[in-house]
């Protein structure tokens, strides 16, 4: 059964027709890469699937429940969570506090004005649980705003981790870095899809992290779906190379 089912989505701005009759299935452990080129609709399709925008037409079907009218906090509440083009953390906060935050929310303590020592105690270990698993515990202590372009972004990614999602949707989780950066980043989601099933879609425009995570590659093209496949498939199909990939497929 698939985790995510987004059947026949449109999103329309006034004439501007944004996304066009897509549609995606997403199976649980899978990673998915979506590609293609600036304008594509990339962001816009992401917006839908996180309840950002509400589609124009079509439905969003999510661990077999219609979310099509559902809220972006209700979704986060579902178990889907994301990261944005533009990372979004707390920066005069330390890593170890955007990580608590966002724990907070899991375990219901958001509106709470006071939280017993146990319960304290039980979202310090899942914080740090959190840590370890992005490689984050050793700069803990350190302010968010200090840190290199390329653990901002692995801290807003503890972040969404920390909401124990069911669905990991990373929007661009490269964009802006060098190669180690960049990298460091293809290692961590490696890690979390082969060693933790996490269940992620993203958008990426860097051709070597696709073709050396993804299982399965949707192509948009013009707000429309181009393609779909294997990243093998994506490579040769000329279709993609005419629109997307040139001669470097």
């Amino acid at each position: 059964m698939s985790v995510l089912e987004v059947r026949s989505v449109s999103k329309r701005f006034g004439s501007l027709v944004a996304v066009r009759d897509v549609s995606l299935a997403v199976e649980r452990g899978e990673l998915r890469a979506i590609i293609g080129p600036n304008g594509a609709g990339k962001t816009t399709f992401f917006n839908l699937i996180s309840g950002f925008f509400p589609p124009t037409l079509g439905t969003i079907v999510f661990d077999g429940r219609d979310i099509t009218a559902l809220p972006a906090h209700g979704r986060v509440a579902a178990g889907i969570a994301r990261t944005f083009q533009i990372t979004e953390i707390f920066p005069e906060l330390t890593v170890f506090e955007n990580v608590r935050v966002s724990t907070e929310v899991t375990e219901g303590f958001r509106l709470r004005p006071w939280i017993s020592r146990y319960e304290r105690a039980r979202v310090r270990a899942k914080v740090e649980e959190t840590l370890e698993l992005t490689g984050l515990r050793a700069k803990s202590d350190r302010l968010v705003g200090e840190l290199s372009h390329g653990d901002q972004r692995v801290a807003e990614i503890a972040m969404a981790l920390a909401l124990r999602p069911r669905l990991l949707l990373l929007d661009e989780p490269t964009a802006g870095m060098g190669d180690q950066e960049t990298g460091e980043i293809t290692q961590l989601v490696r890690r979390l899809h082969r060693n933790n099933n996490f269940t992620i879609v993203l958008i990426e425009h860097d051709m070597r992290m696709v073709f050396g995570l993804a299982d399965r590659v949707t192509v948009l093209d013009q707000g429309s779906l181009l393609a779909e496949g294997t990243p093998q498939e994506i490579a040769s199909n000329e279709a993609v190379q005419a629109a997307y990939l040139g001669n470097t497929a």
